[in-house]
C-alpha cells in the first residue's frame, strides 16, 4: 500500500499524513508542485519527530510516480466512486489523494478506473485531507491483511 498526495497544498495536512505513514509503515509519495517547502515549520510540527521514520519520495509529476509503481491506483474523490465499505482494495494499491482546495482534477481521475469515496452527509462537502487519508488507509490495510501489530 502507498499513499500518494497529488499537488498537496497545506503543510499541516501533509505532516499529519506523514505521521500516519510512519505509524503504519506506508510509503508516502508527493507529486509536485507542492504548496509548501519540505522545510516548512508547520509541516515539521505536524509530523513531529516522525519524519525520519517516513519513507517519502517526491516526484516531479504523476507520470514519474507511475513509472516506479507496479500496482493499481485508487483515486479518492468526494465526486463519486464506489462507497468505501463496498470497495475491494488490493495489497499493492496506491491511494491517490487530491489537493485540499480542489480535489483530483478530472483529467487525472479519467486516467484511472478505480475510484472510492467515503460516505458523508450532504451537509458536508468533504472531509479534511488527513482525516480522509487515515480512514482510507486503515480500511485498505485492514481489508488486505496488512495492519501492523
Amino acid at each position: 500500500m502507498k499513499i500518494v498526495l497529488y499537488e498537496p497544498e497545506i503543510p499541516p495536512n501533509t505532516g499529519n499524513i506523514a505521521r500516519l505513514c510512519a505509524a503504519t509503515g506506508t510509503p508516502l509519495h508527493l507529486i509536485e508542485p507542492l504548496g509548501f517547502s519540505l522545510e516548512d515549520k508547520y509541516l515539521k510540527r505536524a509530523g513531529l519527530d516522525y519524519w525520519p521514520h517516513v519513507d517519502v519520495t517526491v516526484h516531479p509529476d504523476l507520470d514519474h510516480f507511475l513509472e516506479s509503481h507496479d500496482g493499481g491506483v485508487v483515486c479518492s474523490s468526494a465526486r463519486g466512486g464506489t462507497l468505501l465499505h463496498d470497495f475491494a482494495f488490493k495489497p499493492n494499491d496506491a491511494i491517490l489523494i487530491g489537493p485540499e482546495t480542489r480535489g483530483i482534477p478530472a483529467e487525472v481521475l479519467d486516467r484511472f478506473t478505480r475510484h472510492v469515496r467515503i460516505p458523508i452527509r450532504n451537509a458536508v462537502r468533504s472531509l479534511n485531507q488527513s482525516t480522509a487519508t487515515g480512514i482510507l488507509l486503515y480500511q485498505a490495510l485492514g481489508r488486505t491483511g496488512q495492519l501492523p501489530g
